[in-house]
């Protein structure tokens, strides 16, 4: 039997919302029916993992333990563009012989744009 990852599942105080973001980062719609409660993009247009995002009551504290890895040859442009949709520009890194930012999403959420 082999596995497949189908969904990144993120926790947040409002899915509408948080997806919107995403939904825009990626130039990807938010799926139908998205509400506070649950939202997803990808789905429909066959992006894989889909990026799911549910309401919990309470975050687990501290660093997330999960994060989304994006890259772009033009990352400055990819940089800008979370920045300009409410991320929060955290740090730029180099190590391992690999360069990216870090970012929070509106809900402090970190992900990373690497520089390839």
């Amino acid at each position: 039997m082999t596995l497949a990852i189908a969904n990144v599942v993120v926790d947040c105080h409002n899915a509408a919302a948080l997806a919107e973001f995403y939904a825009q980062l990626l130039d990807t719609p938010v799926e139908p029916g998205a509400s506070p409660f649950f939202a997803e993009i990808g789905r429909s247009t066959g992006m894989s993992p889909v990026l799911m995002f549910i309401q919990v009551p309470d975050r687990t504290p501290g660093k997330n333990a999960v994060h989304l890895d994006f890259h772009s040859t033009q990352w400055a442009d990819a940089l800008e563009r979370a920045i300009s949709l409410g991320g929060k520009h955290i740090g730029d890194f180099d190590q391992y012989g690999v360069q990216w930012v870090t970012v929070a999403d509106p809900e402090g959420n970190l992900f990373d744009i690497g520089k390839y």
